[in-house]
C-alpha cells in the first residue's frame, strides 16, 4: 500500500471513535483566528497529539487540534493550528490534516490566512476572496505514486475556487457591509519574507497576495473533490512597497485588529454554505 495512503489511514483509525458527527464545512483558521472555535459551542476535541503520526505545529499562538461545532447550524470541524513546509515538515505531511478532515466527511475546504499585499491598491487590513493561486514556487504534494483512492493522477485545476461559493461569499460580503477584495495568491515556502525582487516578479506574474501556507492545501483538496473557498487577511504590504521592513509581529498585529470583521464574515459565509 502507498505510505502516504497508509499514514493516513493510521490517523483516521486513531480519530474515528472521537468524531461527533460527519462536518460539512472543514475551516482552517490563519493568523488573527485562532481563537474562532473558542467562540462556539463545542461539541468535540481532538488534540493533534492523539494522533499517531500527526504533524503538529510549532507556530507559537498556534494551538494543535481539531473543533468540532455548529457555527450558524452548520456541522463544521475547525483546524485551530495549521502546519507549514517551512517548519520542515514533508509536503505530504502538510496536507495530510486536509485529507484526515476529508475522510471525516468534510465536503467544503474555507481556507484562511494572514497574506502580504502584493496589489498597490491594497492596504493592511483589506480582507481578499481568493480567485485562483500560483503554486509553482513551492513542492507539490501530489508527488510521487497517485493514491488512486483519493483522485485522479492528473486532476483539473481550472476551477479551484469553486464559482458558485465565490458568488455567495461576495453576497454575502456586501449584504453586511464588509468590502471584499478580490485577487490571486501566490504560495512560497517561507520562512524568510520575499526580496523586493522577488516581489516584483509576483506582480508581474499576476499575483495580487503572497503567503506561506494554502495553495498546497487547496491542491490536495481539490485532487479529492471537495469544494474549496478561501479568504486571505492582508496584513501588511509586500516588501519593497512601504519603507518598513516586514516583521511577524506587524502581521500578527493587524491580523488581530482585523479579526472581529474577519470572524463575522467567516461565520456568516458558513451560514449560507449550510444551504448547499
Amino acid at each position: 500500500m502507498n505510505k502516504v495512503y497508509e499514514k493516513l489511514l493510521d490517523c483516521f483509525e486513531c480519530v474515528k471513535d472521537k468524531i461527533p458527527y460527519k462536518p460539512k464545512v472543514a475551516l482552517i483558521l490563519g493568523s488573527g483566528l485562532g481563537d474562532f472555535a473558542d467562540c462556539q459551542k463545542i461539541d468535540g476535541v481532538i488534540d493533534y497529539n492523539e494522533i499517531a503520526g500527526f504533524p503538529v505545529s510549532t507556530v507559537a499562538g498556534h494551538k494543535g487540534r481539531f473543533v468540532f461545532c455548529e457555527v450558524m447550524g452548520v456541522k463544521t470541524v475547525i483546524m485551530q493550528g495549521r502546519v507549514h513546509l517551512y517548519e520542515g515538515y514533508e509536503p505530504t505531511d502538510v496536507v495530510l490534516p486536509v485529507r484526515l478532515m476529508k475522510m471525516m466527511g468534510a465536503e467544503i475546504l474555507f481556507l484562511t490566512n494572514a497574506a502580504g499585499g502584493v496589489n498597490f491598491d491594497f492596504k493592511a487590513g483589506d480582507l481578499m476572496l481568493i480567485e485562483d493561486h500560483i503554486s509553482s514556487f513551492v513542492p507539490s504534494a501530489l508527488k510521487g505514486e497517485n493514491i488512486d483512492e483519493l483522485g485522479v493522477r492528473f486532476p483539473d485545476m481550472s476551477d479551484i475556487y469553486d464559482k458558485n461559493i465565490r458568488e455567495i461569499i461576495e453576497n454575502t460580503a456586501k449584504e453586511n457591509n464588509i468590502k471584499l477584495k478580490k485577487g490571486v495568491y501566490l504560495q512560497t515556502a517561507g520562512p524568510a519574507y520575499e526580496s523586493k525582487a522577488e516581489i516584483r516578479m509576483f506582480r508581474n506574474l499576476g499575483a495580487d497576495a503572497v503567503g506561506m501556507s494554502t495553495a498546497v492545501e487547496a491542491t490536495v483538496a481539490n485532487h479529492m473533490g471537495m469544494k474549496i473557498c478561501g479568504i486571505s487577511c492582508i496584513s501588511n504590504l509586500a516588501c519593497g512597497m512601504t519603507d518598513n521592513p516586514l516583521t511577524h509581529e506587524e502581521v500578527k498585529e493587524t491580523a488581530d485588529r482585523t479579526a472581529p470583521i474577519f470572524k463575522e464574515l467567516v461565520t456568516k459565509i458558513i451560514g449560507e454554505l449550510g444551504k448547499i
